[in-house]
């Protein structure tokens, strides 16, 4: 039997630092993002849909690519439908399933944030960091992962 070990206080700092921190970035590329209309989630589904074949996604399908519930999504998706973002449309494969399709109004607000969003993010978290380190970022975040995957 093995005895599981707590944290060193130098890991729980840099544990913490890295919640604050992703806390922080998260917050604020949500502000940004929320200034040109959109929440995180609806540019999450906006980007899943305007990179699938047709712009269009069986719900269970955008639910795995974007790593959310289902009932999370479906609740989701209704707001964005009133909004004229995105539309349900039965599934042209299987008339037992519903598709999320990328609306006009939806496509033209997300191309209208996209620049923006991704300056954003070369300045926020790119150009914060050494290539070295964004070397490295990617290398945990990569292992994290897999570790995730594993458990």
């Amino acid at each position: 039997m093995t005895t599981r070990r707590f944290p060193t206080q130098e890991e729980l700092r840099i544990w913490r630092d890295f919640i604050e921190t992703g806390e922080k970035v998260r917050t604020e590329m949500a502000a940004r993002l929320q200034k040109d209309g959109l929440s995180t989630g609806d540019y999450t589904v906006l980007l899943a849909l305007s990179e699938a074949p047709g712009q269009r996604l069986r719900s269970s399908e955008l639910a795995t690519t974007v790593g959310w519930e289902r009932s999370r999504l479906s609740h989701h998706l209704g707001r964005m439908e009133k909004r004229g973002l995105i539309r349900r449309e039965e599934c042209l494969t299987d008339n037992r399933g519903a598709e999320a399709v990328l609306a006009p109004a939806g496509l033209e607000l997300f191309q209208q944030v996209n620049r923006p969003h991704l300056r954003d993010i070369r300045e926020i978290f790119v150009d914060a960091l050494t290539p070295a380190q964004l070397q490295a970022a990617g290398e945990i975040m990569a292992a994290l992962r897999e570790h995730l995957a594993r458990e």
